[in-house]
């Protein structure tokens, strides 16, 4: 009788203290989705502010942790006016991130031996591109990447001349290009060419990138987009990606809105005569995937678009102390190739701005925070800090949720 009681007392308190043990694990549980939740309902509300103060109507972004998606989420309206919402999966063209899939598609040519980064660019061109300030120095493909090519945009020509709207069909990029930079050419300027020799002076050139992307197309033979869609689209499964319009469903892609004053306008939808400057359009779900490829030696949960050391390459910083154009501070900024620092060159990346479009795809040093965030909204020079603010923000959130993870949260 007492050694069954002493054994009934020990199945008792095993009970207990198993019951116990249960109760406490899941209120640790519950106060940890809480606090998580809380932070969620924190962001949500800190991004539905800054959106209604400064007229932002569509928003979408996805933070990545340690190479993968850790959160998503979209906010407001791809058309504001069917109240149709904006998600992760929303198409948008994503402006100048687009250098970075040109920056792909010239590393892969690399690895495929049909480019050299610094071969003289007259040795591909159909049609020579002379400096006429520096006309014996050659311009190289790693020139072009890295805003160092002594060729520059021409303001306002440039953006009153290159954007296509309605339908209109752009003027073809190697005529386009060939009239820039040819003397003769019903574009050419002594102002398309800084006086200032190759490698010596950072100036972003849009136009450069377009020419670069061009120089892929004659080399590989393919249209960028149909370069594109084979070595980066189709092995990661990027369905809504493409380089133009009507490569895409336009019944997901977002409508583009511009505020004026205290209103906010719909404009129409664009294409681009230098479309590899910023041409791509694609969804923030779809986006991270080719992000995550660049953040991890140019692979994708199973799929590799780059070699390890092609990607090495393409991000490595060019500019050193005793290296470095004129012009650039290194502690603020440095360049791989069509890839750079940001925000004081404490993120690596890339950002987009287009009419109707901002975008952010901007990682730590380290690429264990990583954030991409668009915006369907152009606003005026008065609010512009509210996309970094958002941006900010999103990044914050980013720190946080980390420091959950390791945590064991």
């Amino acid at each position: 009788m007492y050694t069954i009681s002493v054994n009934k007392f020990k199945i008792t308190m095993k009970l207990k203290f198993s019951i116990l043990f249960l109760t406490t694990t899941i209120l640790c549980i519950n106060v940890a989705g809480q606090s998580l939740n809380k932070a969620k309902s924190t962001i949500d509300s800190f991004i539905e502010k800054k959106m209604n103060e400064a007229g932002i109507v569509g928003v979408g972004a996805s933070i990545i942790i340690d190479k993968k998606v850790a959160w998503a989420n979209a906010y407001g309206y791809a058309d504001r006016q069917t109240k149709i919402p904006f998600t992760t999966s929303t198409i948008m063209n994503i402006a100048s991130i687009s250098k970075t899939f040109t920056g792909v598609c010239i590393m892969k040519a690399v690895e495929e031996g049909k480019v050299s980064l610094d071969e003289d660019i007259n040795h591909y061109l159909p049609f020579k591109i002379i400096n006429p300030n520096f006309p014996d120095e050659k311009i190289t493909l790693r020139h072009l990447a890295t805003h160092t090519s002594g060729l520059t945009d021409r303001y306002p020509f440039y953006t009153d001349s290159t954007y296509y709207y309605g339908g209109r069909k752009p003027e073809p990029l190697g005529d386009f290009l060939k009239n820039y930079f040819v003397p003769g050419g019903k574009h050419y300027s002594k102002d398309n060419f800084l006086n200032a020799k190759p490698g010596t002076n950072r100036d972003y050139s849009n136009i450069g990138a377009g020419l670069a992307g061009y120089i892929i197309e004659l080399r590989t033979g393919q249209k960028l987009n149909d370069y594109a869609r084979k070595n980066i689209f189709k092995p990661l499964k990027m369905q809504n990606s493409g380089w133009a319009l009507n490569e895409i469903n336009s019944k997901k892609h977002s409508k583009l809105y511009e505020k004026k004053g205290d209103s906010i306008v719909q404009i129409q939808l664009y294409e681009g005569v230098t479309y590899p400057d910023g041409g791509v359009r694609t969804s923030v779900q779809e986006l991270s995937r080719f992000f995550i490829s660049l953040l991890n030696d140019g692979k994708y949960q199973k799929t590799r678009i780059l070699k390890k050391e092609t990607v090495d390459e393409m991000l490595r910083f060019e500019y050193t102390d005793t290296n470095k154009p004129v012009n650039v501070n290194i502690s603020k900024i440095n360049q791989g190739i069509f890839w750079s620092t940001k925000l004081g060159a404490t993120r690596i990346g890339h950002n987009g701005s287009d009419p109707g479009v901002r975008t952010f795809m901007l990682s730590d040093l380290n690429k264990e925070i990583a954030v991409i965030v668009f915006f369907n909204t152009s606003l005026t020079e008065e609010d512009e800090g509210k996309f970094f603010d958002i941006y900010e923000e999103l990044y914050k959130y980013g720190k946080e949720l980390k420091m959950k993870q390791t945590a064991g949260y």
